[in-house]
């Protein structure tokens, strides 16, 4: 896993560059082995402390072709980032989720096929 960290409107920090990267290796057991590029982006949004969404967190991650990408904007940095490691946690684990449905439901269908119940073609049908 290649990882690439940016920091704007502040210094990147060795505590922050490893705490992003203690984060990510929580990533890689929904990542089969391959090609993975990880673009990180933090910092602040603006230099007022007292007001709103101060810090945020910008994951670009390319998996296999695949690409995921989410933003947090929130009080802390470490929440921010935090925020946007589940929420690509969840799209990566969506998108296996939606392959494997597809896999089942043509399996199903070739099935069907093989055993003489169905005479659709399962490429083409939706069962």
């Amino acid at each position: 896993m290649n990882i690439n960290i940016k920091a704007t409107n502040m210094e990147l920090t060795n505590a922050i560059s490893e705490y992003i990267n203690k984060r990510l290796s929580g990533i890689s057991k929904f990542i089969k082995k391959g090609d993975t590029v990880a673009h990180i982006e933090v910092g602040k949004t603006t230099n007022h402390h007292n007001k709103g969404d101060v810090f945020r967190a910008e994951f670009d991650i390319e998996i296999s072709g695949l690409k995921f990408y989410t933003v947090s904007e929130k009080d802390d940095l470490y929440k921010a980032i935090d925020d946007a490691k589940e929420e690509i946690v969840r799209q990566i684990i969506n998108e296996k989720d939606k392959k494997m449905t597809l896999f089942k439901r043509g399996a199903k269908s070739v099935k069907k096929m093989l055993k003489g119940i169905s005479d659709r073609n399962p490429f083409t049908s939706k069962y």
